[in-house]
């Protein structure tokens, strides 16, 4: 454990100024932040992202509430195996682990991007344990209709697309960047600290394997929307990123159609509207929370 310890050096701890935590999972040291106390909020990221991308909640929202972020296996500071599947299923089972290993109580549960089924999946199957949600651009249904994903479905399943992403670091490089709608709000340092996570060929195959989940998922994805109901009358509030590539606002509309107590704010960003709105975001939310 100590080896995983040391090889983070480079994290910039002025951005990101947390204690490291490890939980040993059967597929490796799995990365989490825990930080302050009070009322449990769980936040749980997508591709090609990790924890840094909640940097900015988490030193907020601290001052009154544990907040609690993982790194994915093969993301972040988190272990990243090579022989691990890398499916939302699995990752959906190694944070059921944390949250029970936490013993967390009465969640409030933020997502976005494949954090989206991954933690939503936990809330489907213990709704009495998660209090409220707060959502970012992500989905929870099947995705093989969707033309937008059959296409980067098959860069993913091409040899090309293997190539990209094992060796050349595609998706944090470029991939992240492309997702920003106001590029200069991505910093080197910032983007340094998204791309430093995969520095070489066999660190970059969760990123291979959690993308070919977009459409090789899909029938568990929308066994979860099938299953949903229990989730729908819970307090949520999404920050939508309108300008977001990847998942379109017909994303949106689905969400605010289904459930029945929700507050929504969209803003002109991209896909990552944590890191182009951090303040009113933040600020937002911890509004919400209060109220």
């Amino acid at each position: 454990m100590n080896a995983t310890i040391f090889s983070q050096s480079w994290v910039d701890t002025a951005l990101y100024p947390f204690k490291n935590n490890f939980l040993r999972l059967e597929a490796g040291n799995m990365h989490y932040v825990d930080e302050g106390k009070g009322d449990v909020i769980l936040f749980v990221h997508g591709t090609p992202t990790w924890s840094f991308l909640y940097r900015d909640f988490i030193r907020e929202l601290s001052k009154d509430y544990r907040c609690i972020a993982a790194d994915l296996i093969g993301f972040g500071l988190s272990d990243k195996p090579k022989d691990f599947v890398g499916t939302p299923q699995e990752h959906a089972i190694n944070l059921r682990q944390l949250i029970e290993h936490l013993n967390l109580k009465n969640i409030t549960l933020v997502v976005h991007d494949f954090g989206g089924p991954i933690g939503l999946s936990y809330a489907i199957s213990n709704p009495e344990n998660v209090k409220r949600i707060v959502m970012f651009n992500t989905w929870l249904w099947g995705t093989k209709e969707d033309k937008n994903a059959q296409k980067i479905d098959r860069i993913l399943h091409s040899s090309l697309g293997n190539f990209l992403y094992l060796n050349t670091n595609f998706s944090p490089t470029v991939l992240l960047k492309k997702a920003f709608y106001t590029k200069k709000l991505l910093s080197k340092k910032v983007h340094y600290h998204y791309k430093k996570p995969f520095p070489n060929r066999n660190s970059r195959y969760g990123l291979l394997n959690l993308g070919k989940s977009l459409i090789g998922s899909s029938d568990w994805y929308e066994e979860l929307w099938q299953n949903a109901v229990v989730i729908k009358n819970k307090p949520v509030l999404i920050l939508w990123g309108e300008k977001d590539n990847f998942i379109k606002m017909k994303n949106l509309e689905k969400w605010k159609n289904f459930f029945s107590s929700e507050t929504t704010y969209a803003f002109k960003a991209g896909h990552l509207v944590q890191e182009e709105k951090p303040k009113r975001t933040v600020a937002i939310m911890k509004k919400w929370l209060s109220d």
